[in-house]
Parts: structure tokens; sequence; C-alpha cells
């Protein structure tokens, strides 16, 4: 996990809605369109957002993604799937 996950993360907890990576990007200070793309496969991979195919690429945090933010679990706890 990254400070750019983190920030990811908030992100999309704090607007509750599906968004794409360009929104993401822009949203977030200190974190580019290219890191977005980077690590949102990395954060499906370990169970914290959801991308939907359509409309394409666009993210929404998930319940273990909350989890994570609220301190309830460990980024060793998180294994790629």
């Amino acid at each position: 996990m990254t400070k750019s996950d983190d920030a990811i993360l908030e992100l999309l907890d704090e607007c509750g809605i599906a968004i794409p990576p360009r929104a993401i990007a822009f949203n977030v200070d200190n974190v580019s369109r290219p890191t977005v793309d980077r690590r949102l496969p990395k954060l499906e991979d370990t169970g914290l957002v959801e991308r939907y195919d359509n409309p394409q690429g666009y993210t929404r945090i998930t319940n273990c993604g909350r989890a994570y933010l609220a301190g309830e679990l460990d980024a060793s706890d998180l294994e790629d799937e």
C-alpha cells in the first residue's frame, strides 16, 4: 500500500459514488493520472475497490476498502487474489 492508495481510497469513500480514473486524478493532490491508472488494478486485486466495465473504468470503494480506512484491516492482511 502506498500514500497514493490511501488518498485514492479516501476520495472514493468521501464521494460515495463510482467515478472514473480521470476524476480521481483531478481531485487527489499530488497523484497523477498514470499513478491512478497503475494503482487501481492493484487496489481491485486486493478487494479494496470495485471497477466497472460499463461505464468503463468507473471505480467505487468496497466495504473492505472502508474497513481498511477505518483501521479494521492492516495492509499486511491484504493479498492479491
